[in-house]
């Protein structure tokens, strides 16, 4: 073989890149040659440039990431690819992929640092869960108190996500606009069927064969009863209806409030008292028709059931407030 020859040497780099289970750099490609036969870095480039011009409408494709280089199959045909191997692919959380991308974008940082970021303290177990993945490092330790740990992205990082430096992560600038929801998107709301709670119900599909079987049979079928619909409350009644109950709300209790007993002095001061609390006579006494025993009087509110009484109805209007105010915007 030739390997002087550009297009021979392509063929042989692209035999080479297929058997590798992973990337492989320009040195790495050269240690595989003799030191009499080596090609120059220059030719490797060129080599690799006709091999990629190659992959062109083919199911793989050649690029270059962190490590070096690496023939993959085109990003469009990975739902089928991947379905050769019965292992899901592995999910993380949401914790893991904030800490991994402030790592990313802040680094070298250190866990403290990104704890304030985020507001929550950062598991051990991401943390560790990135370092077996080999996605971070340590690169140093922080000249403060306590010295903490200064973490860092690797090449193993570069190369899962397809990129060959830090410099092609998406600024963050874009990663913003497309967290921004657009302003002329208007929900629409959907009317779900209600659960069917009624036993008699019968579904319209079946209802309108039967319907056809009557008629073919020479009967007509009843008429449907029209359907109740149920009457609608409006949110602002409701607040109308609140704002009665409250007005209606006792807030004076003193005519309920007992006379105080009158005191035997005063009782001697005064004769028509006295007289009035004398005894009764046998032949004085006057036969009276039983009067009607007095119903027993309603229990009058405590302050304290008063006070929760009306701080239930100022929740229920705040509330009711609120949903109006939803519903009109």
């Amino acid at each position: 073989m030739n390997l002087s020859d550009p297009r021979e040497l392509a063929t042989l780099l692209e035999g080479i890149l297929l058997a590798s289970g992973r990337p492989l750099s320009l040195e790495r490609l050269g240690e595989l040659f003799e030191e009499a036969e080596r090609p120059e870095p220059q030719q490797f480039r060129d080599a690799l440039a006709i091999l990629s011009l190659s992959c062109a409408g083919r199911a793989f494709e050649l690029k270059e990431v962190a490590s070096g280089y690496r023939l993959q199959i085109r990003e469009p045909l990975s739902p089928w690819v991947g379905r050769l191997w019965e292992e899901r692919p592995q999910r993380y959380s949401r914790a893991l992929l904030e800490t991994l991308a402030l790592i990313a974008y802040r680094q070298p940082i250190t866990r403290g640092e990104i704890e304030e970021i985020r507001g929550v303290a950062v598991n051990t177990q991401i943390i560790k869960t990135l370092m077996e993945r080999e996605w971070i490092r340590i690169v140093g330790y922080r000249e403060v108190p306590g010295r903490p740990a200064m973490l860092a992205t690797t090449r193993a990082f570069l190369d899962y996500f397809n990129l060959k430096s830090l410099e092609e992560l998406p600024p963050l600038a874009e990663l913003r606009e497309m967290e921004a929801e657009p302003e002329d998107v208007q929900l629409v709301p959907v009317h779900l069927p209600s659960p069917i709670l009624d036993e008699d119900y019968v579904p319209a599909s079946i209802q309108a064969l039967a319907d056809q079987a009557l008629r073919e049979a020479g009967e007509e079928p009843e008429a449907a009863a029209p359907e109740e619909k149920p009457e609608e409350t409006s949110f602002r009644s409701l607040l109308a209806e609140l704002d009665e109950m409250e007005q209606g709300l006792k807030t004076d209790f003193d005519d309920l409030i007992e006379p105080p007993p009158v005191a035997e002095d005063e009782a001697a001061d005064d004769p028509a008292a006295a007289e009035e609390a004398l005894p009764i006579a046998p032949d004085d006494a006057v036969e009276a028709a039983p009067e009607p025993a007095a119903e027993p009087a309603a229990p009058v509110p405590e302050a304290d059931e008063y006070d929760e009484e009306r701080a239930l109805a100022e929740a229920m209007r705040e509330e009711l407030e609120a949903m109006a105010r939803e519903r009109d915007h």
